[in-house]
């Protein structure tokens, strides 16, 4: 049964695409069947993975307004990982959905059908609290949270959490923190430090061991419509991230931070 993550952030351009589609890649390149759910109208996460958004058709919009099934919708990638893929159409579901009933639950039953075929599931949600990211919150086990080691992170990041608390006590009472992820990282940063330092004294165990440097051809290989071990195998980008998925295997086999942090925890 498929451990279901939704990769979110309420604030935007810190790496939860980047993250999304390089987690999908590592995770199936060591033997794992992994789903890669795109839930941002921009696409960021389709384009990623080398699929054309304008011939993406059908996409995660049609499941979430019931005109598509699972197996019309799910793309195979040339990466080892299957891709429900979005593009600007989905633009559209906040407004299509108000008047559809379990609106909060659309893709979570949706996926359902499916949960078996896979161990991970992972979404990339859109930077913001709508209706497709609370549908990615509900269908979601847990969630990983990448974030910047800057002073606003760490004030977003008390905003999440709450934002998370609410979810769980009204929509999915499952849900919990699989890990916070420093994505971005230079190590020459003063700032940088000390709020990675933060992070690790209230979140411990919680904080991914693995970091995420900055790093040129990680941010190249969308562009070239691949993951970044795809790209450049050897680059640290692509290195950290295999990293994590290593880090995420371990957690779920129980032999590291298997409990999940308490959605009170704030920093």
């Amino acid at each position: 049964m498929a451990r279901i993550l939704a990769v979110t952030n309420q604030k935007g351009g810190v790496g939860k695409t980047t993250t999304a589609v390089n987690l999908s890649a590592c995770l199936a390149e060591f033997g794992q069947r992994v789903l890669l759910v795109d839930l941002d109208p921009q696409g960021n996460a389709t384009t990623g993975c080398g699929i054309v958004k304008r011939e993406a058709m059908p996409t995660v919009y049609q499941i979430l307004i019931g005109r598509a099934t699972m197996a019309d919708s799910c793309l195979s990638t040339e990466f080892g990982f299957d891709l429900l893929p979005a593009n600007r159409e989905l633009a559209g579901a906040e407004i299509d959905l108000i008047d559809l009933g379990q609106r909060e639950y659309r893709l979570r039953d949706a996926l359902a059908g499916i949960r078996g075929n896979y161990d991970f599931i992972l979404m990339d949600c859109p930077p913001a609290l709508n209706l497709l990211t609370v549908n990615g919150l509900v269908a979601a086990d847990r969630v990983i949270i990448p974030m910047q080691c800057e002073y606003y992170a760490l004030e977003g990041l008390t905003d999440l959490v709450a934002t998370l608390k609410k979810v769980r006590a009204k929509l999915n009472p499952v849900l919990e923190i699989e890990g916070l992820l420093r994505t971005m990282f230079d190590a020459r940063s003063t700032l940088t430090q000390q709020v990675s330092r933060e992070l690790e004294s209230h979140f411990g165990e919680k904080v991914y061991r693995t970091i995420i440097p900055r790093n040129v051809r990680l941010a190249e290989a969308p562009s070239y419509g691949k993951p970044a071990i795809a790209f450049d195998r050897s680059s640290k980008g692509a290195q950290a991230y295999l990293q994590l998925a290593l880090e995420i295997l371990d957690r779920h086999a129980g032999k590291v931070g298997a409990g999940p942090v308490a959605l009170g925890a704030q920093p």
